[in-house]
């Protein structure tokens, strides 16, 4: 029998964002890759609520579309071919949560991957329009060189931010072999 509730990432992940999201919502994707969490976003949100999705592929788009597309909900998306660093160009109000899944598109090119410099404007302009008790989750994935780099920067700056203002929580797998995926949680206070 497979691990339920501590199995992956991805999935301690949702069970936080699942605890601060309701209906009617505005929550963001900010690597809106295979469409995995767009959609269960949406779900969250309900009819009346919205998902802002950022991908700097159009392929990532695409699929996402198609998929949310079979399922009717495109009407509760707005999906951007924009870099996640770029959110406060796009969103101009306070958001529940926001969602990142670092690396690369999963059955894609792996040379096209988040990167730090990229990833941490996106983090601190993310903590900037989360409202208050809202939670930002960071799956960060070590396993590839600039995933690697991704994971000991953004832990170096993580530490330093002020804790007057959010708590930050690492959580990671330390009996797992092949640089495991570890989440990052982020609360407003």
């Amino acid at each position: 029998m497979q691990a339920k509730y501590l199995n992956r990432a991805t999935d301690l992940a949702k069970n936080l964002i699942r605890e601060v999201v309701s209906e009617k919502d505005i929550v963001v994707d900010a690597t809106v890759g295979n469409g995995n969490d767009t959609l269960f976003l949406c779900d969250l949100v309900g009819a009346e609520g919205r998902v802002i999705g950022f991908d700097v592929q159009k392929l990532a788009l695409e699929k996402t579309e198609k998929r949310l597309g079979e399922r009717n909900l495109l009407d509760r998306v707005k999906l951007i071919n924009s870099g996640h660093e770029n959110m406060k160009n796009y969103i101009e109000c306070e958001v529940s949560a926001i969602m990142f899944n670092l690396g690369y598109l999963p059955g894609n090119d792996h040379s096209i991957t988040t990167k730090y410099e990229t990833t941490l404007k996106a983090i601190m302009e993310g903590i900037d329009i989360l409202k208050k008790n809202g939670v930002m989750t960071v799956a960060i994935y070590p396993g590839h060189r600039e995933g690697m780099k991704e994971k000991e920067n953004l832990l170096d700056f993580l530490c330093t931010v002020d804790q007057r203002k959010v708590n930050v929580l690492k959580m990671e797998f330390i009996n797992q072999v092949n640089n495991p995926p570890l989440l990052i949680a982020i609360e407003k206070k």
